[in-house]
């Protein structure tokens, strides 16, 4: 039988803000997009960017939200709704500065922290039960602005660990169509940087992702 779902980048439109930190949710439905050659089409109806692939049986729509990053529920409820997708077949993909660069981690629902996308998402569905992969872009210096650093661009250095990240997040998706989120999460999530390794409290967040507030 086949099922639909909806993959959604969080990220800011134009030029200006490619490849920043604060869209690291566009690269990755770009390069689910590049993987089986699907192209983009806007759609002024849903004021998105719009794609859809195919995985094994399932129909999947890729979403990036063009209005800016506070706006993202104004693409992603109606699109969900007229297209009558589940909660449960909902991810949103979107970056996290408590999270260090080289981190990912998927959860089946939970608070916003404070991240606006999620915010506009949450409030116009009234629920908080859909799937969401957060990826890692650490925080700025201390006397550097957080604004500054979330729209600037990754460093020349970071480039190899972010390719990583971004290949393994899209990994994860496919496995969570196919698999569902416990098992995405028990694939992938994790540290993937060169020290990277997981605590015991994130072991133990991720045993009990309710009581995590990311």
């Amino acid at each position: 039988m086949e099922e639909t779902y909806l993959i959604v980048g969080l990220g800011n439109p134009g030029k200006d803000y490619a490849y920043t930190r604060h869209n690291v949710g566009f690269m990755v439905l770009d390069r689910l997009a590049k993987r089986q050659g699907a192209g983009w089409e806007v759609n002024k109806k849903f004021a998105a960017h719009l794609a859809k692939i195919r995985q094994e049986s399932n129909s999947v729509f890729l979403c990036k939200p063009q209005g800016y990053m506070n706006l993202s529920g104004q693409s992603v409820v109606p699109l969900a709704k007229f297209y009558q997708i589940p909660f449960g077949h909902i991810m949103v993909v979107v970056d996290d500065l408590d999270l260090p660069l080289g981190a990912i981690r998927m959860r089946p629902g939970g608070g916003t922290g404070g991240h606006r996308g999620l915010d506009s998402i949450q409030g116009l569905l009234g629920k908080d039960d859909f799937a969401r992969l957060r990826l890692g872009i650490g925080r700025p210096e201390p006397n550097r602005d957080v604004s500054g650093f979330v729209l600037g661009k990754f460093a020349e250095a970071e480039t190899e660990l972010l390719e990583r990240v971004l290949e393994t997040a899209a990994n994860q998706l496919a496995c969570w169509m196919l698999q569902g989120t416990q098992q995405a999460m028990n694939n992938y999530n994790g540290d993937y940087s060169p020290t990277g390794k997981k605590t015991d409290d994130e072991i133990r967040r991720d045993d009990h992702p309710e009581g995590n507030r990311t």
